[in-house]
C-alpha cells in the first residue's frame, strides 16, 4: 500500500495545507478533550474509594444502592455503566490518534517516523500496564490484565491500518470478533471448554501458559484481541471528524455505526446467541460498549464543538491534558500509600465531632479526589504534559 506523502492526509482527511492552518491555530476538539477528561475523573473517583463507600452506605436493593452498583464492574453476565469506562478509554485513545497521526503527516512526518513513535508509545504503556501490576504484597508479579497492557495492543494494531479505508478497518474489526468467538466456542481444551464460563474458558486457559496464573475476578489478558475494535472505531471516527464533509454527514456516519453496533450487540444477547460479559470482552459486548462510545462522541461534538457549550469544561481539560500521568499516579501511589494515609488524617480529625464512620470516609474520599485534581491543575498551570 502506498504511503502517503507529506502533502497527502488519510482518507477524505482535510487537504493538508488547510490542515496546516488549522493545526497553526492551535484548536482542539473540545468534545475530545472533554471526553478523555470525563473518563479520567470518574476513574480518580473510583481510586479515591468514593464508589465502594457509596455503595457500602446504602441499603441493598434500595434505588441509591442500585445507583452506586452502576459504578462497580458487572459480577458477570449483565451491563453496568462502569462497564463503559474502560472501552471509552480504548476508543477515546484512537480518535486522539487519528488526529495525532493527521497532523504528523501534514507536518511533514515519513510513516517510519511515526511508526517508530508508534512503537515506542506501545513499548511505554506494555511496560507500565505491567509494572501497575508488579507488586502484590510482599512478591513480585507478572500480570497483563492492566488497561495499559491492552492498549499497548491495540494502539499499534489501530496505527498499522490507519491508512486503510474506514470500511476495511471496520471489516478487520469485525474479523477480530468473529475470532474471537471461534476460539471460546471451537477450541476444546479439557477444563477450559466451557466458552461463557468463568475460570474455564479459552480466555484463562491463555492465561495460564502466559502467566500460569487465572485472574479470581475472571479478566482474561486475550480481550486486547476483541477490544481492539473500539480503539479502530475510536481512529474511524476521528477520521470521519476531520474530513472535508460537512458535519451532518459526519455525525451520520458515526451515530449508523453506533446504532448499528448497539442494535447487533444487544440481538446477540437477547437471543441467547452470544452473552453481554465484560470480563471476557465477548463480541456482544464489545458491541454494545462500542455503540454507546460512537454515539457519546456524537453527542458531545455535537453539543460541545457545534453548538459550542464550553462553559464548564475546563476542570475535565486539566485532567485530560496529562491522562496517562494521573492513571499511573492513583493507580501505583495512591492506591498504595496515599489513600490510607489520607483516610487516617480525615479519620482524625473528623471522628471526635461525632461523625459516623462511613461519612468520614466519604469526605476522605473527596479530599483524595481533590488532591489528584490540584496536582492535574498544577502540572497544567506549568505547561507540565507527560506524554507516552
Amino acid at each position: 500500500m502506498e504511503k502517503p506523502t507529506a502533502q497527502q492526509t488519510p482518507g477524505d482527511a482535510l487537504p493538508a495545507e488547510q490542515l496546516r492552518k488549522t493545526i497553526g491555530s492551535g484548536k482542539r476538539l473540545s468534545s475530545l478533550d472533554f471526553f478523555r477528561g470525563l473518563i479520567m475523573v470518574l476513574l480518580m473517583l473510583e481510586s479515591s474509594g468514593l464508589y465502594e463507600h457509596w455503595v457500602n452506605d446504602t441499603a441493598q436493593g434500595s434505588f441509591f444502592n442500585k445507583m452506586a452498583i452502576q459504578f462497580t464492574h458487572h459480577p458477570w453476565h449483565g451491563l453496568h455503566l462502569w462497564d463503559l469506562i474502560q472501552p471509552g478509554f480504548m476508543f477515546i485513545a484512537g480518535t486522539a490518534m487519528a488526529f495525532s497521526l493527521t497532523k504528523q503527516t501534514a507536518q511533514g512526518r515519513t510513516w517510519k517516523q511515526q511508526f517508530i513513535h508508534a512503537l515506542k508509545r506501545s513499548g511505554w504503556l506494555f511496560f507500565w500496564g505491567v509494572f501497575d501490576y508488579a507488586v502484590r504484597g510482599d512478591h513480585l508479579s507478572f500480570e497483563l490484565w492492566d488497561v495499559l497492557t491492552q492498549l499497548s495492543f491495540t494502539m499499534l494494531l489501530a496505527f498499522f491500518i490507519f491508512r486503510w479505508k474506514p470500511a476495511y478497518q471496520l471489516l478487520l474489526s469485525a474479523a477480530l470478533l468473529i475470532i474471537t468467538e471461534c476460539v471460546y466456542r471451537f477450541t476444546h481444551v479439557p477444563g477450559f471448554d466451557q466458552p461463557f464460563t468463568d475460570q474455564h474458558n479459552f480466555g484463562n486457559y491463555i492465561d495460564w501458559i502466559l502467566m500460569r496464573k487465572i485472574n479470581p475476578d475472571g479478566w482474561v489478558a486475550i480481550n486486547c484481541i476483541p477490544t481492539a475494535a473500539h480503539t479502530i472505531w475510536g481512529a474511524v471516527a476521528g477520521k470521519w471528524l476531520l474530513s472535508s464533509s460537512n458535519t451532518t454527514i459526519k455525525l451520520r456516519n458515526i451515530i449508523i455505526l453506533g446504532i448499528a453496533a448497539l442494535a447487533l450487540g444487544y440481538a446477540l444477547d437477547v437471543f441467547n446467541i452470544t452473552p453481554i460479559i465484560k470480563r471476557i470482552a465477548t463480541s456482544s459486548f464489545t458491541l454494545v460498549s462500542g455503540g454507546y462510545c460512537l454515539l457519546a462522541l456524537a453527542f458531545l461534538f455535537y453539543w460541545i464543538d457545534e453548538l459550542q457549550h464550553k462553559r464548564w469544561l475546563f476542570p475535565f481539560v486539566v485532567v485530560s491534558m496529562n491522562s496517562i500521568f494521573i492513571y499511573l499516579f492513583f493507580e501505583i501511589v495512591v492506591s498504595r500509600w496515599i489513600s490510607e494515609y489520607f483516610n487516617t488524617i480525615v479519620k482524625g480529625v473528623l471522628a471526635p465531632a461525632g461523625l459516623s464512620l462511613s461519612f468520614i470516609l466519604i469526605i476522605a474520599s473527596a479530599v483524595i479526589f481533590l488532591f489528584e485534581w490540584c496536582l492535574c491543575y498544577w502540572l497544567y498551570r506549568k505547561k507540565i504534559f507527560f506524554k507516552l
